[in-house]
C-alpha cells in the first residue's frame, strides 16, 4: 500500500494542513509506504524541516519537475498564472500511477481524475482552512473520494452545497492547531499599544486590498496610537498579476511604498513562515480583514475583530460572509477610528459569545491530536483500497 502527499503550490501555507497527518501516520506505524512529493525548491525545504529525520526511516521524499518543453511554457505563463502548479501532472502520470491514496489540500489534483483518466486513483482532501468562501464548497469538492475536515459547519455545507455524500466525509478537527509556533515580538514591550492585524485575502472580487489596502495602510502610518502588522494572504504579492477562477478577475497588487516599509509601528510581511504558521493571529490584539479563514485560526482565542467591507457586499444571511458576524464591519477606511474603537468596546459584551459559537462550529477539537484523528482515517480508508497493480519508478 502506497500513499502519497502532494505538496504542489508556489507557497508553503498549505503544508501545516496536511504534512502533519502525515507525520502522524508514519509515527503510528502504518504498515505501508508513505510518499512525500513536493514540487518546488521552496516547499521542499519546509517539507523536509518539519519532517526531520522521519525522511529516510518511515518517510520517502520524491521531487516531481517539469519536462524541459513544459518548463520553457510555463515560465512564458507564470507572471500571471500558477502554470507549473497545473502542468505538474500530466508530466508526471507515472508516480501518481504508482500511488493508491493521494492526500492533498487543494483541488487542482483533480485533474489527475478529470483529465488524465486516473479513476483508480484515490484522492483524499485534508482542505487549508475553515473559511466560509463559497469556493470551498463548490461541486469540485464532490469530486474527491474522501474529504477530511475540520468541523460540523464545513461537513454541513459540503453536504448541502456540494453534493458530497455524508459517508465520505470525517471531521478530525484541525491538523494546523498540532503544529502552532512560539509566538514571536516584533514591537518594544515597553511600548504596549494595541496590536493590529491586517490581513487582506488575495481574491480581487473579494478583497479590501485593491481599492481600499492603501488607506488602511495610510491610517494606521499616522496613528501611532496602534501597531500594524500587514500580513496579508501569501499568495496577494507572489507574482505582478493576480488572477482569480471563481469570478474571473486579473489585477495588480501593486508595490509596497517606502514610507510605509518606514512606519515604526508598522511590521510587514508579504510570504514569509511567519505568515503561515499562526505567529500574527496568536500575537494580534485585533483582527482586521475582509475573507480570509485565518479570521477562525485567531478566534482560536477569541479577541475583537473588525472586517472591511470594500466590495459593498449585501453580507447578511449569506454563508460565505459568517466570519463576518464576529464583529463590526465598516464599509470605507474613513471609519477606521470609530470601527476599531466599536471593536474594542464592544467585544466582551456583544462578540465574545458569538465567537466561540462560530468557533465550535468550525472546529472540532478533542484530547486526541487532530492530525492523529486524520491518520486513523487515512490507516482505515488504506485498509478498505485495493492496491495498484502498476508500479513505476518513483524516481520520476
Amino acid at each position: 500500500m502506497r500513499v502519497g502527499f502532494l505538496f504542489n503550490h508556489d507557497q508553503i501555507h498549505q503544508v501545516a494542513h496536511s504534512l502533519p497527518i502525515a507525520l502522524a501516520l508514519a509515527d503510528g506505524g502504518f504498515d505501508g509506504e508513505i510518499v512525500v512529493a513536493t514540487t518546488t525548491e521552496r516547499m521542499k525545504r519546509e517539507v523536509l524541516r518539519r519532517g526531520g529525520d522521519r525522511f529516510g526511516r518511515t518517510l520517502t521524499h520524491v521531487d516531481l519537475d517539469l519536462h524541459s518543453g513544459t518548463r520553457t511554457v510555463s515560465r512564458l505563463l507564470e507572471f500571471a498564472l500558477p502554470s507549473r502548479k497545473l502542468l505538474i501532472y500530466g508530466d508526471n502520470l507515472d508516480f501518481f500511477r504508482s500511488l493508491d491514496i493521494l492526500v492533498v489540500a487543494e483541488k487542482t489534483s483533480l485533474v489527475l481524475k478529470n483529465i488524465y483518466g486516473l479513476k483508480d486513483l484515490k484522492i483524499v482532501h485534508t482542505r487549508h482552512g475553515a473559511g466560509d468562501r463559497a469556493i470551498g464548497f463548490d461541486k469540485a469538492s464532490a469530486g474527491f473520494d474522501h474529504v477530511l475536515c475540520s468541523g460540523p459547519k464545513i461537513k454541513e455545507r459540503l453536504v448541502t452545497a456540494a453534493g458530497l455524500s455524508p459517508d465520505r466525509i470525517s471531521i478530525v478537527g484541525y491538523p494546523k492547531f498540532d503544529t502552532i509556533a512560539p509566538s514571536l515580538s516584533l514591537f518594544p514591550v515597553q511600548n504596549r499599544k494595541p496590536i493590529v492585524l491586517y490581513n487582506p485575502h488575495c481574491s480581487a472580487h473579494l478583497s479590501s486590498w485593491f481599492r481600499h489596502g492603501r488607506q488602511v495602510l495610510d491610517f494606521f502610518a499616522e496613528n501611532e496610537d496602534y501597531q500594524l502588522i500587514f500580513a496579508p494572504h501569501v499568495m496577494l504579492f507572489e507574482r505582478k498579476f493576480v488572477m482569480t477562477i471563481d469570478k474571473l478577475r486579473i489585477d495588480r497588487p501593486g508595490q509596497i511604498e517606502e514610507k510605509y516599509l518606514r512606519a515604526p509601528n508598522i511590521h510587514i510581511d508579504l510570504g514569509s513562515r511567519a505568515s503561515t504558521d499562526m505567529s500574527y493571529t496568536l500575537m494580534a490584539d485585533l483582527y482586521l480583514g475582509d475573507v480570509s479563514s485565518q479570521i477562525y485560526e485567531f478566534l482560536l482565542r477569541p479577541r475583537p475583530c473588525l472586517f472591511l467591507n470594500s466590495q459593498g457586499v449585501d453580507w447578511h444571511g449569506d454563508a460565505s460572509y459568517g466570519h463576518w458576524q464576529a464583529g463590526p464591519v465598516i464599509d470605507n477606511p474613513a471609519h477606521l477610528s470609530d470601527g476599531l474603537k466599536r471593536a474594542f468596546d464592544s467585544h466582551e459584551g456583544l462578540y465574545r459569545t458569538v465567537q466561540e459559537r462560530l468557533f465550535a462550529q468550525s472546529f472540532d477539537l478533542t484530547d486526541q491530536p487532530s492530525s492523529q484523528r486524520a491518520a486513523a482515517v487515512l490507516a482505515m480508508l488504506a485498509d478498505r483500497a485495493p492496491v495498484a497493480s502498476v508500479r513505476p519508478s518513483l524516481s520520476a
